[in-house]
């Protein structure tokens, strides 16, 4: 059985008591079990992690930038094996197992400009003989805490722009995937990283807590559900923290009469069940306005579901994998009950879906429901899974208040040919991503990523230039130099430009 343990001292590192079982989720059985920390391990990696920081904030930016220009080549070097790695634990197919890897490497590709990003302001003469000057530096000692769905590009999106600003980062990763964040870290030091500028501590709870309330770390960035988020994000705070917090979502698909049917479903088809719909970003709900445009895309995605084909991990033909856990399976099962109950009509079940020869797998097929109303709790909740729920609109007016009055509001996108629509349709919806004719308006990493009301907590996203913010603080210097050695005499009114 492989042993998973952390990363610290520069290496990886064994771990003793308590452990947890990592699946692989195309046949149900345990490959690996993976070791939990404790407190005195939280102790200990911090305190190595403070020690190394101090060196790491004095190489200067460039060559900082060097060790992740270096990384990169590596991470591309081993795409195909660190996409393996990642599908064999959380199921995704191999060709969005790098794209999980991808989209994590683009914001290292932002992070190599870190010499630029960090430039300060500087003002000449802002008063008789003072000049004012701005620098920006690093917290110390900083932490993540990601979630089983992208184990590649979140850790990415915190610790590349966080190393980069001369921050040593401590990774605390699920539980349930753990292993490709401790190749990344192998990498690192691989491509010149210091020893114990980042370090992986293993761990649940317990671990998270610690983080938590540690004195020496200064900014926690963390992405996972709402509930849990809000939870970390006032712990934190409530320490002095910086936190960033990013939850749940419940992205909403506008589907307007005059939109290109055939591109409408075949975006929201990917969008709503690539990755088993274990996305943030996926469209779980699309809302056609119109009874006629209900029908006919109701219709078009019948059909499309019975094209699609549910398979391994490692299946080149298969649209997607298994979901990560028989845990995860079964809650997303009692969504698809609870929608029955609620009085949705059910179009297609995924339950009962099995795979031949892998029965034990955690497979569901694709499932979609028809007639959901705004009241029902299938509807106002995240169900993370294979789950497409359809509420159907009378105006624009209406399909614009749903995500709008939604408790959540990471992502949403509308399909229009429509440039009138689609401008209003941007300026006035209350979410944080907006995609026009996009199903998954993921930010490009030179811009942010983040959500409003329950699917954000903070007031900085993930990486660009708001990642920069949150891992460095703000120092400005006003200076004044005497002329001949001689100063003005005391003044006791506070300094004015008059």
């Amino acid at each position: 059985m492989r042993a998973i343990g952390h990363f610290y001292n520069g290496r990886s590192q064994p771990g003793d008591g308590r452990l947890s079982d990592v699946f692989d989720p195309n046949t149900g059985q345990v490959q690996a079990r993976v070791a939990l920390g404790d407190t005195a391990l939280v102790e200990a990696v911090v305190a190595a992690s403070k020690a190394a920081q101090r060196g790491w904030a004095a190489v200067n930016p460039q060559r900082r930038a060097r060790v992740l220009f270096e990384f990169k080549r590596l991470l591309e070097r081993d795409m195909d094996s660190l996409a393996y790695l990642l599908s064999s634990e959380h199921g995704k197919v191999i060709a969005d197992a790098k794209g999980d890897i991808q989209r994590g490497l683009e914001v290292v590709e932002f992070a190599c400009g870190i010499p630029h990003l960090l430039k300060g302001d500087y003002t000449q003469g802002a008063g008789p003989g003072i000049d004012v000057y701005s620098m920006r530096q690093p917290l110390g000692v900083v932490a993540g805490i990601t979630p089983f769905n992208f184990p590649a590009m979140i850790p990415m999106w915190m610790f590349a722009p966080a190393l980069a600003c001369g921050n040593a980062f401590i990774l605390k990763p699920s539980e349930r995937d753990p292993s490709v964040p401790l190749r990344l870290v192998e990498l690192l030091i691989e491509a010149g990283l210091p020893a114990d500028v980042l370090n992986v501590v293993q761990g649940d709870k317990m671990v998270v807590d610690v983080l938590l309330d540690h004195p020496d770390i200064k900014a926690i960035s963390f992405v996972g559900s709402s509930d849990i988020a809000q939870y970390v994000y006032g712990r934190g705070a409530a320490n002095g923290k910086r936190m960033q917090c990013m939850g749940g979502a419940k992205n909403h698909g506008i589907v307007l009469p005059d939109a290109d049917l055939d591109q409408a479903v075949a975006d929201i088809m990917g969008a709503a069940y690539g990755s088993a719909g274990e996305r943030c970003m996926a469209l779980p709900v699309v809302v056609p306005v119109g009874e006629r445009t209900a029908d006919a895309l109701r219709g078009r995605l019948v059909e499309a579901i019975e094209g699609l084909q549910v398979g391994i991990s490692t299946d080149a033909d298969a649209h997607y994998g298994p979901v990560v856990s028989a845990a995860h399976k079964a809650r997303i099962e009692t969504y698809i009950q609870m929608g029955v109950d609620e009085g949705a009509e059910l179009v297609r079940d995924g339950r009962g879906f099995a795979l031949q020869g892998y029965e034990n797998g955690f497979f569901l097929g694709p499932t979609l429901f028809d007639k959901v109303t705004p009241q029902m709790k299938s509807y106002q909740d995240e169900i993370f899974g294979p789950v497409l729920q359809m509420v159907r609109a009378d105006s624009f007016e209406e399909a614009l208040r749903l995500p709008s009055l939604h408790p959540y509001g990471n992502g949403v996108a509308i399909f229009t040919r429509n440039g009138d629509y689609a401008r209003d349709f941007a300026d006035q919806v209350e979410v944080g991503m907006v995609g026009i004719n996009v199903p998954i308006p993921v930010p490009v990493a030179y811009h942010s990523f983040g959500g409003w009301k329950r699917s954000g907590f903070g007031d900085l996203n993930q990486y660009g230039m708001d990642g920069v913010r949150f891992y460095t603080r703000v120092k400005t210097v006003t200076q004044r130099w005497p002329r001949g050695g001689v100063l003005a005499d005391s003044s006791f009114v506070i300094p004015t430009m008059t």
